[in-house]
């Protein structure tokens, strides 16, 4: 926001100076994560070298000043990350809004030296703070010439640096493609969703829900693709005259297929094409006197604000508005961003469009690969109903390879696949035998059942077994068809996708399981936790999981470690534990040293560590796995399979030839990946070279890169040279901001 703000490369303490000053606070509606994004502000000022102060109460403290702007300490901001809400607290400022209160501010901030200030709050906050940074000069000349402030202490605060994070739950603010908050929210409608709807389905009952977003329908959007809505109303595209009509008739339509429950979603914000609201009472009044369907509704309302905060909110419109007044609704879909269009695209081809009459005799064939996970089902679903969209036969293969060898094949319908977005694990059934041995009878029963082109969806065993298909093509023609493999394993380690289906689910349930543990040494002594987490020999859950949850060190086999660096990590907790914080949290990815086991590790930790500290160790085991998949798994899921079908479709048309399906093609076999900020189809014999086939893990992964960010949160000593800063800095820029929006 400032004119002269730095890049992360000029994070160097000795760049910065002892005598620079840092500013947080927090302001308007509060939003999960905001704590976590004042800890990582304090935190790394102090690294720096900065002196960091709070300012309580948002823009009423900067105000009112005093007491209100204290120094922030490390330990101060020790235990925030699983807070939900704002610690340092928030105010609406009447004061701020006039020229006379942002005087007064200013010359709080010049009194005690601070040119740095960070702002963390939705689009009024930031508004509000431009407008603070754009006065900054002509306030300094009005209290020089009010006497409040000398002509040296002018000089020395002549240019105010702001950095603005938006914490928002409504995810309505341009620039940014998820603002803190936004996915925790989306946790609790889930939440909520899932509850109601078992009692909804059992009653046979029409289920609308009410949710906040004011202006921006990005909530109930995506929260309709993450439950299967029937309907959603969001303010950016209001329903077509005569919608009334067709809700009715699609409602019934679903109810005539067997469905026993329909779900409808409303943003707060809802309206008809001529700006009339369209409120949650008004559906439930259209529904019941037309067609005479128990209707229950429910407003969700400030609950979506609250809980902890996702692992997501601790690691992360003007135009739109415009656009909208003016009825130019196709455009404020596009001003929302990438994303944002994405879901609603994807929403449409699942929800508003009737197969075809005229079916086109492709056969394409589901099946799961390797441990199941969560959102594996979401996956196949929209695969099915986007396949039958398109005029396709869709066929479910049962347990995996084995099943496709032994012909456990079935064609699998609309209504089947119904209410299998929020469930977890494997529906279809899920080995992770390879195909290799079984090549002859797979290539039989694909000649059997006519299958003419294949969606795998699994971890590295898919994408392996995918790789062992396409080799066999040589021998066996049968195998001659279009293949996508859709990376779902909870080890997000996949070759050619930076994100995994299943990844989010595993890192959240880790997270909260921290959370947990942590928690139940309060008040008591001193205590080292020493947790070991899934993954096999990738270390993206022990690392990601070790920022969200604030541990001291998480242990990888990408990151080489050593007996020094160990007993160098308990040193660091002994002096640690001299300060007011009593707790220590340690993880270890299950096999990042065939050594240093757990065991080992918690022997070592525990015998450095006596008079000082105890330890206790949990192995987390297939917990990990989660129950119910997040609201990211089920929406990245979902646009997943829809995607693998439209490009399969493609595929079909152009390896038809001479009356038949044949594609020996190496871009006719691929991997649908997310891979800087977009969506990518990669030939599986492309990836072989970027693959670790002994550990089973790309050769290159980004998330490495982030690792010191977690060291320097847990204040060990550390330099980082300007490659490692920059290399940080374009991670977090290309690849961080899409952990939740998985689509573009």
């Amino acid at each position: 926001m400032s004119g002269s703000s730095a890049n992360m490369s000029d994070m160097d303490p000795t760049k910065m100076g002892i005598g620079r000053s840092i500013a947080v606070l927090t302001s308007g509606g509060d939003a999960q994560g905001m704590n976590a994004a004042v800890r990582a502000t304090v935190r790394v000022g102090l690294y720096t070298g900065a002196k960091v102060y709070f300012v309580h109460e948002g823009y009423q403290g900067l105000v009112d000043g005093g007491d209100n702007i204290r120094p922030a300490t490390w330990e101060s901001v020790s235990m925030m990350l699983q807070l939900g809400g704002t610690v340092i607290g928030s105010a609406r400022c009447k004061d701020f809004r006039n020229r006379e209160g942002r005087m007064q501010a200013a010359c709080n901030l010049v009194k005690l030296g601070i040119t740095n200030l960070c702002v963390i709050g939705g689009d009024g906050s930031l508004t509000g703070a431009n407008q603070f940074r754009t006065e900054w000069s002509s306030l300094l000349v009005d209290l020089v010439r009010a006497g409040k402030i000398t002509d040296v202490e002018a000089k020395r605060s002549s240019h105010l640096n702001i950095v603005g994070m938006v914490g928002s739950i409504d995810n309505d603010f341009c620039g940014t493609d998820m603002t803190i908050g936004t996915d925790s929210a989306l946790h609790r409608i889930i939440e909520v969703v899932d509850a109601i709807t078992t009692t909804a389905q059992s009653h046979q009952r029409t289920f609308i829900l009410e949710v906040m977003g004011r202006h921006c329908g990005y909530l109930a959007l995506v929260t309709a693709l993450s439950c299967g809505a029937d309907w959603v109303f969001i303010p950016e595209m209001p329903p077509d005259e005569g919608w009334e009509e067709h809700l009715c008739r699609r409602l019934a339509d679903q109810r005539a297929r067997g469905s026993r429950l329909n779900v409808i979603i409303v943003a707060e914000g809802a309206m008809s094409r001529d700006g009339k609201p369209i409120t949650s009472d008004q559906i439930k009044k259209l529904v019941t006197d037309r067609l005479g369907f128990d209707t229950r509704t429910t407003v969700l309302g400030h609950v979506q604000r609250g809980g902890t905060p996702s692992a997501f909110d601790r690691i992360l419109t003007k135009d739109v508005t415009a656009a909208m007044s003016e009825g130019r609704f196709e455009d404020a879909i596009k001003l929302r961003g990438k994303s944002f269009e994405n879901n609603w695209n994807t929403y449409k081809l699942l929800a508003h469009i009737n197969p075809p009459d005229v079916k086109s005799n492709i056969n394409v064939a589901i099946m799961n690969i390797g441990a199941p996970c969560a959102g594996m089902n979401a996956a196949v679903r929209s695969a099915v109903r986007m396949g039958i969209i398109q005029g396709h036969n869709m066929l479910a293969v049962h347990d995996g390879f084995d099943g496709l060898a032994h012909g456990q094949i079935e064609p699998i319908t609309w209504t089947e696949v119904s209410g299998w977005t929020g469930k977890g694990g494997s529906m279809l059934g899920t080995k992770r035998t390879l195909p290799g041995k079984l090549m002859e009878e797979i290539s039989l029963n694909i000649a059997r059942h006519n299958i003419h082109a294949l969606v795998i969806i699994g971890g590295f065993e898919a994408y392996v077994g995918g790789l062992e298909l396409v080799q066999a093509r040589e021998k066996y023609e049968e195998l001659c068809i279009p293949m996508v493999v859709i990376p779902a394993t909870v080890s997000n380690n996949v070759p050619g996708s930076d994100f995994s289906v299943g990844a989010d689910t595993a890192l959240n349930t880790i997270t909260s399981t921290c959370d947990r543990i942590k928690q139940s040494a309060a008040g008591t002594k001193r205590r080292v936790f020493i947790i070991e987490t899934m993954g096999g020999y990738c270390g993206y859950l022990a690392t990601m999981a070790g920022m969200a949850a604030g541990a001291d060190a998480a242990y990888i086999y990408e990151d080489k470690f050593s007996i020094r660096d160990l007993e160098a990590n308990v040193e660091h907790l002994v002096e640690k534990m001299k300060t007011t914080v009593k707790r220590g949290l340690i993880l270890r990815n299950e096999n990042c040293n065939a050594n240093y086991t757990t065991d080992f590790i918690f022997n070592l930790y525990s015998e450095e560590g006596k008079g000082v500290f105890d330890c206790r160790k949990n192995v987390l085991g297939h917990m990990q796995q989660g129950g119910t998949p997040t609201p990211f798994d089920r929406n990245f899921g979902t646009k997943m399979g829809a995607k693998s079908v439209l490009w399969l479709t493609e595929k079909l048309k152009e390896c038809y030839r001479h009356g038949r399906i044949f594609a020996n093609t190496p871009d006719s076999a691929c991997v649908l990946g997310m891979r800087k900020r977009a969506l990518t189809f990669q030939p599986l014999a492309d990836l072989k070279e970027e693959t670790d086939f002994e550990h089973r893990i790309p050769k290159t992964q980004w998330w490495v890169k982030i690792r010191p960010i977690m060291k320097i949160l847990a204040k060990y000593d550390i330099k980082l040279d300007t490659s490692e800063h920059a290399d940080m800095e374009h991670v977090i820029k290309k690849r961080s901001p899409i952990m939740k929006t998985a689509e573009k």
